[in-house]
């Protein structure tokens, strides 16, 4: 089903659908009218003489060049292909997809003043499946992400390279001719109004936080399956314990947790044991970490909605039809966001580690085989998929260093204090990848270890997903090549099998 772009908001999930299922967008006949009205605002100031940023002067440190009124066209053309400065490495095609609807529903929101042709182009690219090539490096997060939205502006002209719907790289262009589509001559205002919003960094956070939920719910699993392979406790986790800490990530982490382990033989088998008295924080403290970080997705939720939800444009149509300058583009609420996400999933990930990492030491283990081998000194086991998994923690934290604390002038110091959210972003995407992984091998240790606990029994949940696991790695005996059965694992994390095999005895927050 079509997504609408109206006048109400579209959703994350909608983003999304388009982004990563190529559904299709449509504009509502509202939302043209709109335009309409929004364009005959900007050809009456045209046509009144006077000196307006975006229609008559130049940009940047160059706002005080008055454009003469048949060189204007041409300043459009020639914003965006000196904007599509991008170098690098090309960044992949749902963040590109993502980025277009956003500004899409930007051109939409009743401040752009772009002609309705221009905006129903745009949806024309995207639903043709014409993905335009951005690449890595060109934008600071302030003014708009201009470098990666003026390659997909250049691609709206019939200029530069996009790859179509099977993944092929092919002139603009041809592109457009291939489906039927004419490149557009952009008016005034309209080549400004294509690049200057935080879009870039806003699809990536919409699409992290999508993935990064998810795997918030999993790694609940992953420690509930690591608690029992530790011989640890469920007691915990009960309500009456976290209702006196009542932090809401906190709650439905204890109350995920709780579910899991329920009716768990290898748990109930040693509560009375007194050689455990207290489990290790990485065991007894995973819903005040792990509830940490659902609370900071929580607050990067509510950024990405009031940002989806906004109409960022410079300069503005107001309700009279006048125009005004504003900052509105900076990403600075956006790339704080990013940025936390990023401190939080590396800790998270951290926490993961320390219990993969008690699994495999003998002394620390409670009976476990070293490093779970099935003939120790002969086979190393799982010795090396820790130091993996130890080295991808590395990273992220590496990776949690805030982009959002740096800023380099630009534009002649017109742009004295940028954002770099878009590099929070990148960041942030790479983090999320790592931790994927690093959940991977966690739920591979733990679902040998769990094997090698039998007769006892794991509880329903967990034991069917270490069942999963197990089957496509092998699960305990002696040592094999090792990697792929890494990646069989991260397979099913990152497809979400995992997930939906636990959700089946649990209803998971």
């Amino acid at each position: 089903m079509a997504v609408e772009i109206g006048v109400a908001p579209i959703t994350r999930a909608q983003l999304i659908s388009v982004a990563r299922s190529f559904e299709t967008v449509t504009l509502s006949d509202a939302v043209l009218s709109l335009l309409e009205d929004q364009r005959a605002a900007i050809d009456a100031l045209v046509a009144s003489g006077t000196p307006v940023y975006g229609l008559s002067t130049g940009f940047g440190s160059l706002a005080t060049t008055f454009i003469s009124p048949e060189e204007r066209r041409d300043l459009q053309r020639s914003l965006i292909r000196s904007h599509a400065a991008g170098v690098g490495a090309e960044v992949e095609t749902e963040v590109v997809r993502a980025m277009m609807v956003s500004r899409l529903t930007n051109l939409c929101s009743g401040v752009s003043g772009v002609r309705p042709s221009t905006a129903e182009a745009y949806a024309a690219l995207l639903n043709a499946g014409i993905t335009p090539i951005v690449h890595e490096f060109g934008s600071l997060g302030c003014s708009g992400d201009l470098a990666p939205l003026a390659h997909v502006a250049l691609a709206l002209m019939g200029e530069g390279d996009v790859r179509d719907r099977g993944g092929q790289r092919l002139g603009a262009a041809e592109a457009l001719r291939v489906n039927g589509l004419t490149p557009v001559v952009l008016a005034e205002k309209e080549g400004l109004a294509l690049i200057n919003g935080t879009d870039g960094m806003l699809g990536q956070l919409i699409l992290a936080l999508a993935d990064g939920e998810a795997l918030m719910q999993l790694v609940d699993v992953a420690a509930a399956m690591s608690i029992q392979a530790l011989r640890g406790t469920d007691q915990v986790f009960l309500a009456e314990i976290h209702a006196l800490r009542p932090h809401a990530g906190q709650l439905v982490s204890a109350s995920n947790l709780l579910a899991l382990l329920a009716d768990s033989v290898v748990v109930s088998s040693h509560l009375d044991d007194p050689t455990q008295v207290q489990d290790a924080y990485s065991l007894r403290c995973a819903p005040q970490v792990h509830g940490a970080a659902r609370d900071t997705f929580g607050f990067a939720t509510h950024v990405a909605d009031v940002e989806l939800a906004s109409a960022i444009d410079n300069p503005s149509v107001l309700g009279d039809g006048s125009l005004a300058s504003n900052g509105n583009f900076h990403g600075a609420p956006v790339g704080y966001a990013l940025d936390f996400l990023a401190i939080v999933v590396a800790d998270v990930a951290s926490m993961s580690e320390r219990r993969t990492d008690r699994m495999l030491d003998v002394s620390r283990s409670f009976g476990l085989p070293p490093f779970l081998a099935a003939q120790a000194g002969v086979d190393s086991g799982l010795m090396i998929a820790q130091y993996a998994q130890a080295a991808l923690v590395s990273e992220m934290k590496r990776l949690a260093t805030p982009a959002s604390v740096d800023s380099i002038p630009s534009s002649g110091m017109q742009e004295d204090h940028v954002s770099m959210g878009w590099h929070a972003a990148r960041k942030l995407r790479k983090s999320l990848e790592a931790f994927a992984d690093v959940i991977a091998i966690e739920l591979l240790s733990a679902a040998r270890a769990l094997a090698i606990r039998e007769p006892l029994t794991a509880s329903p949940a967990t034991a069917a997903v270490s069942q999963r696991v197990n089957a496509v790695t092998g699960g305990p005996g002696h040592d094999r090549w090792l990697s792929p059965e890494i990646a069989a694992v991260a397979e099913l994390v990152r497809n979400g099998e995992l997930l939906d095999i636990a959700r089946r005895y649990v209803a998971l927050s």
